[in-house]
């Protein structure tokens, strides 16, 4: 998702994006480590996602 899109969203849209992405994050490591998983770029680009929405998520609740 973009940041743009990120924004619009509220703060519990947001924490339900943050619980998927930690709940998809433990999947990818887990087949990573198994050596399952295809393409090792989704890990990164899952925790980039992550981090941009606990940034957005923090910025709202300090407003």
């Amino acid at each position: 998702m973009k940041v743009k899109e990120l924004r619009d969203l509220s703060i519990d849209e947001l924490r339900q994006k943050n619980q998927d992405l930690d709940e998809e994050l433990f999947r990818l490591k887990l087949r990573h480590s198994s050596g399952q998983l295809d393409s090792p770029s989704t890990l990164g680009q899952t925790r980039k996602s992550n981090a941009r929405i606990k940034t957005i998520l923090r910025q709202k609740e300090v407003q």
